[in-house]
């Protein structure tokens, strides 16, 4: 070993020593403030955290993609699109494009993505969102698209509306909590929470949620200037006590839309029908009362709703080659009698008037996919 390396060590020390007996001079970056207080240890919460109905997704100013409400009352038809699936439950976007197509090709002016027809009750909100986000990006130049981000559960359906209208959705679709319910007073606060996200649908179906939105609610919610106006499925009476006093209303009963558009003054309808003839029931809306046009239709409409929707709409698009005979449970194909019963029904009305280019058939019980897990 060296001189230079056995001395090394002491050097080092020597530093060492010298370092810890050397006094420090703060630099102008580590000096602390001539202001400087002492940190206050309480924890406060963010700002944003305690303002009401703070939803940071709305607070944009960028407009150009926005719909104002009036911009939705003037929709007459509406359809309430299926959501076609592959066989292995996934999406089937290709079919699913090719539907909103022979929508917008025969005069429909607004779908509703992901409501109880396009089973969005099936769905995750991953998917539920992805799909309003994919028709918006390839059809919300040429049509209004109204996505169902309600929920029985107020902070699931706040987040779902951000989401929604943040992926570009034109107005949302609410019903109210349904099995828990909540009181009167609770159905206000419910709608108020997403009501000031933009242009809003309320949907009064008390036969799926086992609870009535009264007129009161709706007088009260109506005071917000993006309330768009009501699918109301109770029935004429109440399409007419909302009409005369200017809320709008669009019919959510396929077989009672003709009259409350032309007797009580329901601006249109939000159809199930119009899936299958997207045509004849823009006709219904739009050209004045056709009772001959309404009665050649009520068979269809009737057959649609003996079991609960979409069955009924899933199985008839299945017949006609316009999807794949693919469900997700619980829902399940009508029987084989009323199968038959649909192609009878398509040729009393004319197939030329259906959608899809496919003759209509009677599929067999193992033509059908039925999928519990996807």
């Amino acid at each position: 070993m060296t001189a230079a390396a056995a001395a090394a060590p002491y050097q080092q020390m020597s530093a060492l020593k010298s370092l810890k007996n050397s006094t420090f001079q703060l630099t102008p970056f580590d000096s602390p403030p001539s202001n400087y207080k002492r940190r206050n240890t309480t924890w406060r919460p963010p700002k944003a955290a305690i303002i009401p109905n703070f939803h940071l997704p709305m607070r944009s100013m960028e407009v150009k993609n926005r719909t104002f409400t009036d911009d939705i009352k003037s929709l007459r038809l509406i359809t309430a699109i299926k959501t076609p699936y592959l066989p292995d439950g996934r999406f089937d976007l290709e079919a699913y494009d090719a539907l909103v197509n022979m929508q917008i090709e025969h005069g429909v002016e607004g779908v509703i993505v992901g409501g109880t027809t396009g089973e969005g009750q099936l769905m995750s909100w991953d998917e539920h969102i992805m799909l309003i986000g994919h028709t918006v990006n390839c059809f919300g130049g040429s049509i209004k698209v109204i996505g169902n981000t309600g929920s029985n559960s107020t902070r699931e359906a706040i987040h779902a509306t951000e989401q929604g209208f943040a992926v570009g959705m034109h107005a949302a679709l609410h019903i109210n909590p349904y099995y828990g319910k909540t009181s009167l007073e609770g159905l206000v606060s419910h709608f108020d929470s997403v009501l000031s996200m933009g242009p809003t649908i309320v949907y009064n179906v008390p036969g799926r949620t086992g609870q009535d939105i009264p007129p009161r609610v709706i007088h009260t919610l109506a005071e917000s200037m993006n309330l768009a106006g009501v699918k109301e499925c109770v029935g004429h009476d109440r399409v007419d006590q909302y009409t005369k006093n200017g809320i709008v209303v669009w019919s959510g009963n396929d077989d009672q839309c003709h009259d409350s558009r032309w007797d009580y003054g329901a601006t249109g309808v939000i159809s199930v029908t119009s899936n299958l003839v997207p045509r004849l029931m823009r006709e219904l809306m739009f050209r004045g009362k056709n009772q001959t046009l309404n009665a050649k239709l009520l068979p269809l409409m009737e057959w649609l709703f003996e079991e609960p929707n979409p069955i009924g709409l899933n199985t008839a698009l299945s017949q006609l080659g316009v999807v794949r005979p693919v469900f997700r449970l619980p829902y399940v194909p009508l029987p084989l009698a009323k199968r038959v019963e649909f192609v009878n029904i398509v040729k009393d009305i004319g197939r030329e008037h259906f959608v899809g280019q496919k003759d209509v058939q009677v599929l067999d019980d193992d033509d059908f996919v039925l999928i519990g897990r996807y």
